[in-house]
């Protein structure tokens, strides 16, 4: 039985996916929402602006507003609570740093930004990163 369920979200349809099978499926867990801001892109641009801000972790907490109030929303249709970390820098790095702290990691199968073949050459593909890397299981939803 898992007891623990890391789920990272940005504002895609996937990532909502992701995060609806996990309450569905594993009622008993305790699930955890990671987003990561600052994605590092050609011009480093998000990452860039925050990190110009003088309080970046209130900057950061402020960007991932929206996808957690989604994953609320998500939550409190089931009836379930979750829990929610805000991480800075490259997404598969951060999920692949907080995995041995869950039984198993569940992401979309797509972010919101896949369909960007120059993003996806330059960062790669962040579900294949972490499907291969993770050190516990990985479910990938579509």
């Amino acid at each position: 039985m898992l007891s623990r369920i890391l789920v990272p979200m940005d504002n895609s349809e996937h990532a909502s996916h992701a995060l609806e099978y996990a309450l569905e499926n594993h009622p008993e867990a305790d699930v955890t929402v990671l987003n990561v801001v600052g994605v590092p892109s050609m011009m480093m641009g998000e990452a860039v602006g925050l990190s110009l801000e003088n309080d970046l972790d209130e900057a950061a907490a402020e960007h991932a507003e929206p996808v957690f109030e989604r994953a609320r929303e998500i939550a409190d249709e089931r009836g379930r609570e979750i829990d929610e970390i805000v991480g800075v820098g490259h997404p598969a790095r951060n999920i692949l740093d907080r995995a041995e702290d869950y039984d198993t990691i569940v992401l979309g199968a797509h972010g919101e930004d896949w369909k960007r073949a120059t993003r996806r050459f330059l960062v790669g593909n962040i579900t294949e990163t972490v499907s291969k890397r993770a050190p516990v299981p990985v479910i990938v939803v579509h």
